[in-house]
Parts: structure tokens; sequence; C-alpha cells
């Protein structure tokens, strides 16, 4: 079974190592793994796909907790998700087969970023499902594909606001609260620094 765990950890060095380490202490493969910056300075965001059994889910939850630098854990497959992937896809064409693969690529909601003279390459983003059949559908129509750059799963709650964000939100709205206050306090100082 896949497991996917969204995990904020801090941006240092070395805590990729650890976090891969432990699955491999763990016995559990990984997937797919996506790490980028989050809305938090000094905070990175990553998304792990693992493939193990269905009990082990909590224990790997546990085990993230207990690393160094490891701030927050979620395990997105108990909760409403939205989640997406990215992939480049270049295709080698001829002036003959391009009118054929800009049809799929239509077809697919996706869109040709490159052009060359034997080969194009396409970005779509989407569900899994998505991407393996347009993938599929290359093969099948015979478009030889000679590359593949895939992201791996991008994870996000929906609807759901935990502590942390609901805390973020709170505070913008004491800023905005705050710098309407300073505005409507310079007005009144200068109309009354205007009547004297």
């Amino acid at each position: 079974m896949l497991h996917t765990f969204v995990a904020l950890v801090e941006d240092k060095p070395g805590v990729l190592t650890r976090v891969a380490s432990l699955f491999r202490r763990l016995n559990v493969n990984i997937v797919s793994l996506t790490v980028g910056r989050s809305e938090r300075p000094g905070v990175s965001r990553m998304t792990i796909v693992a493939l193990s059994s269905t009990s082990a889910g909590h224990r790997i939850m546990a085990s993230l907790y207990k690393l160094e630098n490891v701030l927050e854990v979620d395990d997105m497959d108990q909760v409403a998700n939205v989640t997406r992937e990215l992939a480049l896809i270049k295709v080698g064409a001829t002036p003959q087969t391009r009118s054929h693969i800009f049809e799929l690529v239509e077809v697919f909601r996706a869109r040709i970023v490159d052009l060359a003279p034997e080969s194009l390459m396409i970005e779509i983003t989407g569900v899994e499902s998505k991407i393996e059949g347009l993938i599929q559908v290359l093969i099948e129509s015979g478009d030889p594909i000679l590359e593949v750059s895939r992201t791996g799963r991008m994870v996000m709650r929906r609807g759901h606001h935990t502590s942390r964000v609901l805390e973020a939100m709170r505070v913008a709205a004491v800023h905005e609260s705050e710098a309407k206050d300073t505005a409507v306090f310079d007005l009144i100082e200068e109309e009354s620094n205007f009547q004297k």
C-alpha cells in the first residue's frame, strides 16, 4: 500500500539524509520524495510517498516525529486532500507526426513548452493516472518517448487549517488592523496640523 506523509522540517544540512536513513532502517521503500520551501522562512515541506504494509503508517509517522529537525508530520491518507504531480515528457517528432501529438496534448489539457526539429517537450500537471494515461497513449501511437522527468506527488489538505495556519492568519489580521489604525491616526494628525 502507498502511504503519503507531509513533513515540515527545518531547512538545515543533513535533514534529508536522516529521513532517507529512517526509511532504510524501517525497510520501507520511498516511491517519491518532493522537497521545497514552505510558507514559513527556514522551514521546508517534504512530501514522502512510501510503499509499505497497511498497518505501517502509524509506525512510520511516529518514527518521523522522533527525528531531529522534524517539526510536524501529517498522514495524508487519513484526510481529504488535493494531489498533483508535474511531468515533462520529451517526445521524438517529425513534421508528419507533430499534428497528431498536438491533438493528444490538447485532449489531456497539457501544453507544449519546447519545440525542436526532431522532438517536442510536453508539460502536464494532474493526478498520477492522468500522466500515466498520456504516456501510455504516446507509446501506443508509436511516438518515441525520449525522456520523462516527474516531480512526484505534491499533496495538501482540503479546506482544513492546522493551528499553525490559523495562527498565521490571526497574526496577518492583527497586522492589517494595526496598519489601518496607524493610517487613521496619521490622517487625523495631518488634518490637525492643516487646521493650525
